[in-house]
């Protein structure tokens, strides 16, 4: 799995102009699963973002995680997260898991976060979405399970 996370001061995703999820502080997670991709690492995965401290202490040190800040989560699948500049210039996406192993992952990740006391805002698998996020910092990382 991969993810691109950012630490936003808003973000929000629409689809079909009707909105489905809308965070303030917190962190905006595009989320990307590849074919071979498992549920341990579904869970180490989001153990792991929601664990990340990347908020500012009063010495500007990141040194906060999302419970010290009363921060939100938002997430949104992604498949071109896997997505292959390699040949031509047209990526390809050969590398993503289709939706019969995605949807679940992506539930299951969905569930983790609200388990751990992050109950996420997010978006529709599969949907033509516009996600719009005021990115604090700016900080984002990418996150992909083969180094975790």
């Amino acid at each position: 799995m991969r993810a691109v996370l950012t630490r936003v001061s808003s973000a929000s995703v629409t689809v079909d102009g009707v909105l489905t999820g809308q965070i303030g502080r917190g962190f905006l997670i595009l989320l990307g699963i590849g074919p071979e991709d498992t549920e341990v690492q579904c869970d180490k995965l989001c153990k792991k973002l929601l664990s990340l401290r990347i908020f500012t202490d009063e010495n500007g040190k990141m040194n906060l995680g999302l419970e010290d800040v009363g921060g939100s989560v938002l997430v949104v699948s992604q498949f071109t997260l896997y997505g292959s500049c390699k040949k031509g210039r047209r990526p390809d996406f050969f590398g993503a898991a289709g939706p019969e192993k995605a949807i679940p992952l992506y539930e299951r990740f969905l569930k983790k976060c609200e388990e751990a006391g992050y109950p996420p805002q997010h978006g529709i698998f599969g949907a033509d979405m516009k996600v719009t996020s005021v990115n604090d910092g700016p900080v984002t990382l990418v996150v992909d399970t083969s180094d975790l």
